[in-house]
């Protein structure tokens, strides 16, 4: 039988099966298609640039002018003989309000992602997925007046609870006479109750598309319901869930009205997140964008330049936590 061969150090035998090479014919269609998906792909990533240039720009005068203090420092005074000013301590309610939102929300949005899969009737799931996603598109303003007229006099009675039964926790702990309301537990028991229908709405997809063989192989196997989406459905979806979580910690980060609603704006760093007294960036930049003199108006953009490299950030490891578990299946975290 002859050979032929081919470099480098390749043999065919004649005659033998060859892949069949199928030639792609782009129409016109095709090509358009693709011309305005990267066209958009690329004018989104430059959009994203030129805001990420402009911030850099308009912030650069406050930074320059506080130096590496700036992300640092607690206290905001832009105006006066003595200006001074930081991100230190608004970074750090930004984030704990981000995190208190996040423990309201888990817990609440995979029960009711479960519920709607793998117990709500039939006929009841359209209602409930329609409830869940008009949820999400409610004003933030309204979050932050229900806040703050309906939930925090609620909330005030459950506060001095923590406080007086739970004091052994540092973070439970309140200072004489201070008061429970415009706190950062209230401004992230609304921002949990915000990002819920995004982490509902992502792990339901994800629940929902569990394979079924494996489902009906568990319960056929003994299992019972809950063992069932104990071994089948939650690890299916576990990249996609932290996907979600992290996805909605990026929102939270950047919740600007139902916060600045709420709250009682302080600067400093403090553990005790019951008393009055919180803040973040995204509510400063509302509060007082405008004043503070053309220093301020720096400042307030070098503070959001912050919070866009954090979301940014928050948002990026997201993606590559979805891309690693697209299939939902075989992710080790």
């Amino acid at each position: 039988m002859s050979t032929l061969e081919l470099p480098p150090n390749r043999v065919v035998v004649a005659g033998a099966a060859q892949p069949r090479v199928i030639p792609r014919i782009s129409t016109g269609g095709d090509r358009a298609y693709r011309g305005i998906a990267t066209a958009s792909g690329v004018g989104v990533l430059g959009v994203l640039c030129l805001i990420g240039l402009f911030l850099s720009i308009q912030a650069y005068p406050a930074i320059k002018f506080m130096g590496w203090r700036f992300f640092t420092y607690t206290g905001w005074i832009t105006q006066g003989a003595h200006p001074a000013f930081g991100v230190g301590g608004l970074v750090y309610w930004t984030v704990v309000i981000a995190v208190i939102a996040l423990v309201v929300a888990i817990p609440l949005s995979l029960a009711t992602a479960l519920f709607i899969t793998e117990y709500a009737p039939r006929r009841a799931r359209a209602v409930l997925i329609t409830v869940v996603d008009l949820l999400a598109v409610v004003p933030s303003i309204i979050y932050g007046l229900w806040g703050f007229f309906v939930l925090q006099p609620s909330f005030v009675g459950f506060a001095h609870w923590l406080s007086t039964h739970m004091a052994f926790v540092p973070i439970f702990r309140v200072q004489q006479g201070a008061q429970l309301t415009s706190s950062a537990a209230i401004a992230g028991v609304v921002v949990g109750i915000m990002i819920t229908p995004i982490i509902t709405s992502i792990s339901r997809e994800l629940f929902s598309l569990a394979p079924v063989g494996e489902r009906e192989g568990a319960l056929a196997l003994g299992a019972t319901r809950s063992q069932m989406i104990r071994t089948v459905v939650l690890p299916f979806g576990r990249g996609g869930m932290i996907g979600a979580i992290m996805l909605a910690f990026g929102r939270a980060l950047g919740e600007t009205i139902a916060v600045a609603i709420i709250i009682s704006p302080i600067y400093t760093i403090d553990p005790h997140i019951l008393q009055a007294g919180a803040n973040s960036i995204a509510a400063l930049i509302a509060l007082f964008f405008g004043s503070g003199g053309p220093l301020g108006e720096h400042a307030q953009l070098a503070a959001g330049l912050v919070l866009f490299f954090l979301t940014l950030v928050v948002n990026l490891l997201a993606s590559i936590i979805v891309n690693r578990s697209r299939s939902g299946k075989g992710v080790e975290l």
